[in-house]
């Protein structure tokens, strides 16, 4: 199973390490969007321009200069560098052994800035969201839809994607034919309304208990039917997308 998360906006800046390497990271056909989407956003952050642009406040202008310095800056395992209610639930570094190494395998993030990246690909801090316009390339996700869903479909025949992208995120490439998404709910007085937090908070501790207890489900009935089984109150709402009521 693939499991293909959203990127956090803000990130963790590595205290050392080496300097980016796009021949180091996963996905090698996305190198030259890569390629370019770095250099344009390298240029852009040595301008004025670059916090409207990137639609930055005062408080980021220490992103904006990280930003024009990035093939210099320190890198660490992707999974290290976002941050977040998604990926605190997740809790990576406690995670059992074997559940790091089914991560290693399974868990993808998807970027406005490297498509997508495997949970130890090396990337430094950047900050350039999905919604992106930048000069002369156009919108971001304008550059990755034709490559990333060919990307995403190096993963094994019949190994089930589990599509778990914000929607600023699914607009960089559509999911591959027989993914599931996640939809999570909550309930209170017979209504169900979707909340931001408890969304990243549930897919993120769902994402654990699945590596943690190395569920290896083929399709959307499948996962269902192991989610319940690991407590979970999930329901399937067709078109490959499943419900969690929380």
């Amino acid at each position: 199973m693939l499991i293909v998360l959203p990127p956090s906006e803000g990130k963790t800046r590595p205290a050392d390490g080496p300097a980016l390497d796009l021949d180091d990271l996963s996905f090698p056909r996305l190198n030259r969007t890569r390629d370019q989407l770095l250099r344009a956003l390298v240029r852009l952050s040595g301008t004025r321009r670059a916090a409207e642009v990137l639609g930055l406040g005062p408080q980021q202008a220490e992103d904006v200069e990280r930003n024009a310095r990035l093939t210099e800056e320190p890198t660490a395992p992707a999974i290290e560098v976002y941050t977040g209610v998604l990926y605190g639930e997740l809790g990576w570094h406690t995670l059992t052994p074997r559940g790091r190494e089914r991560g290693r395998r399974q868990v993808t993030v998807c970027s406005a800035l490297f498509g997508l990246v495997r949970a130890e690909d090396r990337i430094p801090a950047y900050r350039m969201s999905g919604s992106v316009t930048l000069p002369r390339l156009g919108t971001v996700g304008g550059r990755w839809k034709p490559v990333l869903p060919a990307a995403r479909a190096e993963a094994p025949d019949g190994e089930l994607v589990l599509d778990l992208r914000s929607g600023t995120y699914v607009n960089l490439g559509a999911a591959p034919e027989g993914a599931v998404t996640m939809r999570v709910l909550t309930e209170k007085d017979g209504r169900r309304t979707v909340v931001s937090h408890h969304n990243k908070a549930t897919k993120g501790a769902v994402v654990r208990r699945l590596l943690d207890e190395g569920v290896e489900a083929k399709d959307a009935a499948e996962l269902v039917a192991a989610l319940r089984d690991l407590g979970w109150n999930v329901e399937p709402s067709g078109r490959g997308r499943i419900d969690v009521v929380v």
